[in-house]
Parts: structure tokens; C-alpha cells; sequence
């Protein structure tokens, strides 16, 4: 588990990367700035210098997921761009499409790519196709705190009877069989839920519907379908279980350092419990299947893997912008912000601050269509 102090060094360091980077016009690759700076980004370059720093505003809005990401990419960038101001205001994902789609935010941010009936809201909101760019990788914790505990193995099964509370105690027999030789208290299992509508939800219940579809019988939704108790956002959940002897929840990987919460590995079957690490869970994302098609960049996660070393229960944190913006103006300022955000000095920072930076076969598409952006 990494220290809040390694967050804040994480944080500092982005920050101090991207300045270097987000407005520059040289580029080591030769290449102007703006959409060729993009393009060769998309190369696998290390460059990745960002298009020409805009002058105006964007707002954004969704996920508290990406929320420490793109905080450190929006400092870093406004300190580069003086001109530039960027509002993201991280209410979750549910929320932020709805900004979107009723065209109160330039961009959504969303734990799950758009629906059938939020593409085509999206659509008519933007005059255009709306594209979703994977940005982060935000892996999902399963956080707990339990006194004496610092070592704990779950697997899809007995995480599913405990979030639906079916397992109701830590020293019940269903956790003891994970933990050979460990000594579990007998205290009450307190979970704590996403009361919001959310992305992360969405993506934890995918994962217990994949791996447990016999414990988990639910469809995932980003609306809280098993048993609990209910908080606000990442930071509600997660501050729940720091106060709370036996508690329990899914949360961001960013959110468990700072925090001080204890992580639990998963057994997926593979035959060694899998630690969450940025290692460990960019091998999910390298696996995970693109099913949008051209610029959407819409990925399915195969969260049943039972790949040695692969931590299966993390989220695509996705973008959602206008392909073509009405105001060309917008798409210009959209395009160099996200240019910045996707390239390799700023994907290289995140895991300091609870990310996994995307593979760089997952970055190098991201970059082609943010400089197709318009």
C-alpha cells in the first residue's frame, strides 16, 4: 500500500512534468505543435509536448475516479498556460453524462463509456458523434479496515456474499478458508456503498457478476444494488471505512493511501493471489478488447481473467467529448488539454498517485483521436 506522503511526492512530480510539457511548441520528435505534436505523440514518442496553449475556459464534469488525475493535470497545465482555466467538477459519472448530454460541461468524465441512449443524447448534444477516450486507469480497491488485519485474500465469491450480506462476520468460515493461518476477529462486517450514481459501481458489480454469477445474481448498474450503507463519492466511502472498525467498501486505488486503508489481494483462480499494483492491473487494461469503433475508443475488460499476475477488477476512467465541436474554439482548447493529459509525461506520474497509466498500445489510439478532435 503506498503512503499519503508518496501521493503528495506523486502529485509534485506530475505536476512538475506536465509544466514542462503541456504548452511547449518545441518537440524532440520535430514535429509542430498542435495536431502534429499529437500526432507524434501517437507514435510512442517521448515527447508528447501538447498542442499551443488556449486562452478561454473548459469545464468538465463526472467521475470521482479520475478526480486526482486530472486535478494534477489541470494545475500542471493552467501553470503552463496561464491563459487556460480549467473547471472539473467531480460529482461522478452518472451526473457528469448528464451535464454533458444537456450541454452544461464541454466534457464528461465516466467510469463506463456511453450507453445506446446516452450516444445518441450525446449526438444530438454535439451535432456530432460523441467519442469516448479512455485517460486513466483507475484500478478498484476492495479497502477494508479491520483491527489486526493487515494481510487479507478474498476472491469473487466471498466478496460478492459479503457486499450482498450473505458473510456477515470477519471470522466466518467462508474468509477463513482464504486466509490460512490468519487470525480473524469475529467483528461485525460493516459495508459501506456508492450511494451516487457511479461508474465505479458499475465496474465493481461487472467484475462480481463475471467472476461470482451465482452469488451475485444482479445486473451490474451504477446504482447500488446490494446491501449496505450508503455514502457519497469515492471520498465519502473511503473516509466511512478509515472510521470504522470491520468496514468494508470498493474504492479507487487512489483513494486507499490516502485513507490508510489495507487492500485486500484476489484470488482469481490462477493459483497465487494477485496484489493491486500499477503492474498488475495495466495487464488487464493491455488485455481488455476496443468495441467502439474508429475514434470511440469504448474497451471491454475481461474482468473473469484468470491470467497469472492480472488484477481483474479495475475501470477505464473515459472522456467524453464532441468528435467536432460547434464552437471550434472549444474542440482547439479540448485537443490541447487532452493531448497533454494523455502523453507519456503525465501517464508516467500517475501511479504515484493511484493510477495505472494506460499501456502504450491503449495511449497511442487515445492520442490519434484527441488530434482528431475539431
Amino acid at each position: 500500500m503506498r503512503t499519503s506522503r508518496a501521493l503528495t511526492v506523486g502529485a509534485v512530480a506530475l505536476t512538475g512534468a506536465l509544466a514542462l510539457s503541456a504548452c511547449g511548441s518545441d518537440n524532440n520528435n520535430g514535429g509542430a505543435s498542435g495536431s502534429g505534436a499529437a500526432g507524434g505523440a501517437s507514435t510512442g514518442g517521448t515527447s508528447a509536448a501538447a498542442a499551443d496553449c488556449f486562452s478561454g475556459k473548459l469545464n468538465g464534469e463526472g467521475s470521482t475516479a479520475q478526480k486526482n488525475a486530472i486535478e494534477a493535470a489541470i494545475k500542471a497545465y493552467q501553470t503552463a498556460c496561464s491563459d487556460a482555466t480549467i473547471n472539473y467538477n467531480a460529482t461522478g459519472s452518472g451526473a457528469g453524462i448528464k451535464q454533458f448530454t444537456g450541454k452544461q460541461v464541454d466534457f464528461a468524465g465516466s467510469d463506463s463509456a456511453l450507453k445506446t441512449e446516452e450516444a445518441a443524447a450525446a449526438k444530438t448534444a454535439c451535432g456530432s458523434d460523441a467519442w469516448n477516450l479512455p485517460m486513466v486507469a483507475g484500478p478498484i480497491a476492495v479497502a477494508y479496515n479491520v483491527k489486526g488485519v493487515s494481510n487479507l485474500v478474498l476472491n469473487a465469491d466471498v466478496a460478492a456474499k459479503i457486499f450482498n450480506g450473505v458473510v456477515t462476520t470477519w471470522n466466518d468460515p467462508a474468509v477463513t478458508a482464504l486466509n490460512s493461518g490468519a487470525s480473524l476477529p469475529a467483528t461485525p462486517i460493516k459495508v459501506f456503498f456508492r450511494s451516487d450514481e457511479s461508474g465505479t459501481t458499475e465496474n465493481f458489480t461487472n467484475y462480481l457478476k463475471a467472476a461470482a454469477p451465482a452469488a451475485w445474481t444482479a445486473a451490474p448498474a451504477k446504482k447500488w444494488t446490494g446491501k449496505g450503507e450508503g455514502k457519497e463519492k469515492s471520498a465519502g466511502v473511503s473516509s466511512a471505512v478509515a472510521a470504522t472498525d470491520g468496514g468494508i467498501t470498493y474504492t479507487e486505488w487512489s483513494y486507499v493511501a490516502q485513507n490508510k486503508l489495507s487492500m485486500a489481494k484476489i484470488d482469481t483462480g490462477s493459483g497465487t493471489p494477485v496484489e493491486l499494483t500499477g503492474a498488475t492491473a495495466g495487464k488487464a487494461v493491455a488485455a481488455a478488447k476496443q468495441v467502439g469503433t474508429g475514434n470511440d475508443l469504448s474497451l471491454k475488460l475481461d474482468y473473469a481473467t484468470k491470467e497469472a499476475g492480472t488484477y481483474p477488477i479495475v475501470l477505464v476512467t473515459y472522456n467524453i467529448v464532441c468528435s467536432k465541436y460547434a464552437d471550434a474554439a472549444k474542440g482547439t482548447a479540448v485537443k490541447g488539454f487532452l493531448t497533454s493529459f494523455a502523453s507519456d509525461l503525465t501517464q508516467s506520474g500517475l501511479e504515484e498517485l493511484g493510477y495505472a497509466p494506460l499501456p502504450k498500445e491503449v495511449q497511442s489510439k487515445v492520442l490519434t483521436a484527441v488530434g482528431a478532435v475539431s
